[in-house]
């Protein structure tokens, strides 16, 4: 849900005109509208680039992954792991969109833990993935940028903890 749709139905719960602090978040929202949208368009223009430099990072960093009888270790698991990693990355594009975290909660978290539980992928594994997956995004972003996003893989990563 956006953070315009909030503030009414908020507002709308209580029978009340928004606040002047809710139209005060929505005028900055709204002011930050076209650098979100530049964020999101260089995510997703770089999706190949930064789900291949993910899956680099998280294979180096936990080898057994790949090694014969990992969660990876063929070409058809390896590319699960990495459609997962698109999946997650347009998650991330939804909630810079919606201006807040709750995508992150709705469509990301709620049973995350208990999906990966019965398919026999180490939750750990998965949160080392997402942290290499905000890494490789940052690494095709500016600074300001990488900033931007930051809370958002944080608030992922803290919810899959």
């Amino acid at each position: 849900m956006s953070l315009v749709t909030q503030v009414i139905l908020s507002a709308d719960d209580e029978l009340r005109y928004p606040s002047v602090g809710e139209l005060e978040t929505i005028s900055d929202y709204l002011k930050t509208g076209e650098y979100r949208l530049r964020i999101i368009s260089a995510l997703q223009s770089k999706e190949q680039e930064i789900i291949r430099s993910a899956g680099k990072k998280i294979f180096q960093l936990h080898p057994e992954y790949i090694a014969p009888g990992g969660n990876a270790s063929g070409a058809k698991q390896r590319a699960l792991c990495l459609r997962d990693y698109g999946w997650y990355l347009r998650l991330i594009t939804y909630a810079i969109l919606a201006g807040n975290k709750e995508p992150l909660e709705k469509i990301g978290l709620i049973g995350v833990r208990e999906m990966y539980n019965s398919l026999d992928v180490p939750v750990a594994g998965m949160i080392d993935a997402i942290k290499c997956l905000k890494e490789a995004s940052t690494e095709v972003l500016s600074e300001e940028q990488e900033e931007f996003i930051t809370p958002y893989y944080d608030y992922l990563i803290q919810g899959m903890s």
